[in-house]
């Protein structure tokens, strides 16, 4: 049960990131700082979807998940759930890019935002 275990909390680790590509720069928002670890996670999250890299995350998943295999619980909320949203099935490598592209875009978006905020709050303290 402890390397289920330890798979579902790497299943929660990707999941987060995910989550954090996709909608960190909202948080740069409130916390300016973020922008600095949020700009490479967009970038090396896109990339590993787009050119087909893999993320180190998931073999070690799997290795936890191999190790595991004579363990009696072996479908988890996590292993159910979000295991299907991070691993698609009849995923095709156009719809790959097509994600990375999405993903930049919004965050572009985003990132133009907070610009021309930070920029029209720096000149209303002028």
């Amino acid at each position: 049960m402890g390397y289920q275990l330890a798979a579902d909390f790497i299943v929660l680790i990707h999941f987060a990131f995910i989550a954090f590509v996709l909608a960190g720069g909202l948080l740069a928002f409130k916390w300016r700082w973020l922008v600095w670890l949020h700009i490479p996670a967009v970038i090396w999250g896109s990339l590993i979807v787009m050119v087909g890299w893999i993320c180190p995350l998931s073999p070690l998943e799997y290795w936890l998940r191999q190790l595991g295999a004579g363990e009696a619980y072996s479908d988890s909320f996590i292993d159910h759930y979000l295991t299907p949203v991070i691993y698609p099935a009849g995923f095709t490598d156009e719809m790959k890019i097509a994600m990375g592209i999405i993903v930049l875009v919004i965050n572009v978006v985003v990132y133009t935002i907070f610009l021309v905020r930070r920029k029209r709050d720096a000149d209303v303290k002028k």
